[in-house]
């Protein structure tokens, strides 16, 4: 089959102050190629390409009769992103530029430039040529006079090989600048342009913008999916994040410097080098944030997935790219502290508390070691016997530089940093430990309650070591109670439904804490083993200010009713909380109105003394 040959045009710079050279050349390279001038045998010969017809060629031809001449249309030619890819220069051009310095200028401006130096033979030498312009496969030296099939198969083979050059250095500079999942630019290349943009900011006294973007929730979907639906999901949050960019132009004029980068994992990057107004660059964030949200399907998989961004205005928020880049993460950082879809601008007290945040996280680590943790107890009461029905293990910490520590502080870092892991089988060891010293001074405690966090919950060592434990301790797993989130129960993973199995056929009681702000189906509780509901302090306090708050507790303890669910009702404070619940037939209260949680010893006191529901107690 004959196939037509598509066609190549090339631009070609012609230099020589003899105009008539100009002419030659027009006529040599322009003229119409066929059959009978040989150039396709002489090119299959040359290339190899028998089996392919071989492209006819277009020459693009400028003249100049100058080097300095020649150097400004190559100037033009680049910055019109239409560059030449072959020069023949004449060797001697007085009163200007020789041929060798010519092709020095040349190649400083654009050192990918294939170059034909015509001169006679007494003009230069060999060394004097490599003196100036060095080794390079870029030059060839055709002798005066010359024929023209020379300048033809000289241009047919260089302007050849220039392309081929180029296809190279694309396709290296798509490895070395281009992130090979998604095709946005890689952290070199990002690196490259923020050094940019920071420069032109400080220079002119504008200001830009970086925001650091993160994936709320991603490393949970590629560990639960796997890796090819998460790469999948990054390649869209790329394309979503290109998109967005595009319609930024009503805030922020699009230029070359303004990209998207992917610096690895799910972080992504937005450089917006000039702003008019700093809340240009929260109007972007909002954006991105917005397109991101919209549900996507992968597979067989919907998603929604959130973002946390962070920004950093420049160059009042980092001198240096290595501030820049440190304070837009860190922004980022307390945006995903502030819940999903967030964005933040850098402040500089978010320093003091990264620095707070290090400390802790330093000093954690050596807690379990040094014996700087404490339990406290609080009594859980029976509302119709007023007797102390079980007790709940909460987890307090000194350390000798910091002090008294948060829980509200720590236990998030823990988290975290997977200390929590350690930290957690440090609570229940102590804590079952505690229930047979006590039980030891006839001091009946029916149960204890220690929490666990969900990453706890689901490490593959978890069911070992509550076993492990009550073995070690002896304590009966009908008087150890275990409490998870509601957000647990939220979860569609059957390792989570598996674990709770497990431990109910252990005889471990389970108790789902803050019930009512995890958003848990009624059909999800029905599967799950759950023997108890604790419903959170926010509607207990909101007892005492309005009927809203009674509506839904009364509805919660309704439903436990019809699932055969017990119900602790937590952080009760005053007699009107205790009355209500008390009438609506809620079993079981803790809260500072019967005691602030305790140490070991208080305990026992407590546990001694009769327990009453005073009429005027007040809130401590």
């Amino acid at each position: 089959m004959n196939t037509k040959s598509k066609r190549h045009s090339y631009r070609i710079l012609v230099i020589d102050d003899n105009t008539a050279i100009h002419e030659d050349f027009l006529k040599i390279l322009t003229k119409t190629t066929g059959a009978g001038d040989g150039i396709e045998d002489m090119e299959a010969l040359l290339f190899g390409s028998e089996a392919q017809p071989v492209p006819s060629t277009d020459f693009e031809i400028d003249t100049a009769s100058q080097g300095e001449a020649g150097l400004d249309l190559a100037r033009k030619a680049k910055a019109e992103n239409r560059p030449y890819s072959l020069a023949f220069v004449d060797g001697r051009m007085p009163p200007g530029w020789d041929g060798i310095e010519t092709i020095s200028h040349l190649w400083k401006e654009s050192p990918d430039l294939q170059v034909v130096l015509c001169t006679a033979y007494a003009d230069y030498s060999w060394q004097e040529i490599r003196k100036v312009l060095g080794e390079s496969d870029s030059l060839l030296i055709l002798k005066k006079p010359f024929d023209n099939v020379e300048v033809l198969q000289l241009a047919h083979a260089l302007t050849r090989k220039w392309e081929l050059n180029q296809e190279i250095h694309g396709r290296l500079n798509q490895l070395a600048y281009y992130d090979g999942l998604t095709g946005l630019p890689n952290r070199s290349l990002f690196m490259d342009r923020l050094t940019q943009a920071l420069n032109q900011a400080r220079r002119y006294g504008q200001q830009g913008a970086l925001l650091f973007i993160d994936l709320d929730n991603f490393k949970r979907i590629n560990d639960t999916l796997g890796h090819g639906i998460g790469d999948d999901l990054l390649k869209a949050m790329a394309r979503r994040l290109v998109k967005s960019l595009r319609l930024s132009d009503t805030v922020a004029r699009p230029t070359d410097a303004q990209m998207a980068a992917r610096l690895g994992g799910d972080e992504f990057t937005v450089i917006l080098p000039k702003l008019e107004h700093e809340s240009d660059a929260g109007t972007i964030a909002k954006r991105i944030e917005t397109n991101f949200a919209k549900p996507m399907t992968i597979g067989n998989h919907q998603f929604l997935v959130t973002s946390s961004i962070g920004i950093a205005i420049f160059p009042q928020d980092g001198d240096t790219v290595e501030t820049l880049l440190k304070n837009a993460d860190l922004a980022m950082y307390f945006a995903k502290n502030s819940g999903p879809s967030n964005f933040k601008y850098y402040q500089e007290s978010m320093n003091a508390a990264a620095l707070k945040r290090l400390t802790i996280e330093i000093q954690l680590r050596q807690a379990i070691e040094r014996d700087e943790f404490t339990l406290h107890y609080q009594p859980q009461i029976d509302l119709v016997s007023k007797r102390m029905s079980g007790m709940e293990a909460l987890l307090r910490w000194h350390n000798g530089e910091l002090g008294d520590v948060s829980p509200g502080d720590f236990i998030p870092i823990a988290e975290e940093s997977g200390l929590i892991i350690e930290i957690g089988e440090w609570v229940m060891r102590t804590a079952c430990r505690q229930i047979g010293r006590w039980d030891e001074q006839r001091i009946s405690i029916d149960r204890i309650a220690v929490n666990v966090s969900v990453k706890q919950f689901i490490h593959p060592g978890f069911l070992k070591m509550v076993g492990d434990i009550l073995t070690e301790t002896g304590l009966s797993p009908r008087r150890l109670e275990i409490e998870v989130t509601e957000s647990l129960l939220v979860s569609d993973s059957k390792e989570v439904v598996r674990i709770l199995k497990t431990l109910k056929g252990m005889n471990i009681r389970i108790a789902v804490d803050d019930f009512g702000t995890g958003y848990s189906s009624l059909s999800r509780l029905k599967e799950m083993p759950i023997d108890c509901l604790k419903i959170d302090r926010s509607f207990i306090c909101g007892i005492d200010n309005g009927t809203s708050d009674q509506s839904i507790i009364s509805a919660i303890i309704a439903m436990a009713e019809g699932l055969d669910l017990s119900v602790i009702a937590e952080g009760v404070q005053t007699t009107r909380q205790v009355n209500f619940l008390m009438d609506k037939r809620c079993i079981e209260a803790q809260g500072f109105f019967f005691s602030r949680p305790l140490s070991a010893a208080h305990t026992e006191d407590f546990f001694h003394k009769a327990l009453s529901f005073p009429e005027n107690k007040k809130s401590d």
